[in-house]
């Protein structure tokens, strides 16, 4: 099967919250919502925002499971300024910085930021991962070397 990710759903606890978060905070904009889901385009791929309970019951398990989330999302950029920028317009509108930019030994940098329900972001600068100009991933290089 060809590797492809179309969509990413994230459950949220209160969904208007989440939805206002991503389109007033990040302003992102909404490429199709209902009173049940809410659709962001991002570079090739939609990230979805579900209520907890309707995504546990689509996917036939308990809404109660908490903890750590086993995925990261990152959004890469072309440059360490964009990170700063980045990093000090969300940080100017109150939002959690989890991680203060920082350098990774192979180069570039990055920080870690949560929306309101604990989902931990990434804004990354990768000199391993260019970019085009639409901010999409066109390769991933060697990483053996680390």
């Amino acid at each position: 099967m060809e590797q492809r990710l179309s969509v990413l759903t994230l459950a949220a606890d209160d969904l208007p919250a989440l939805r206002d978060f991503y389109t007033h905070i990040l302003d992102w904009k909404i490429e199709a919502a209902n009173q049940e889901i809410v659709f962001f385009k991002l570079n090739g791929m939609l990230l979805g925002l579900f209520g907890r309970k309707d995504l546990a019951k689509f996917n036939n398990q308990d809404p109660e499971g908490s903890g750590f989330r086993p995925f990261n999302m990152a959004l890469m950029v072309n440059s360490r300024a964009e990170v700063e920028g980045i990093c000090g317009e969300l940080s100017g509108k109150d939002v959690e910085i989890v991680q203060p930019i920082t350098e990774p030994a192979f180069g570039g940098c990055y920080f870690l930021f949560a929306d309101p329900e604990g989902n931990i972001w990434e804004i990354s600068y990768n000199p391993l991962i260019p970019i085009d100009q639409s901010g999409n991933v066109l390769e991933h290089q060697s990483i053996d070397h680390l």
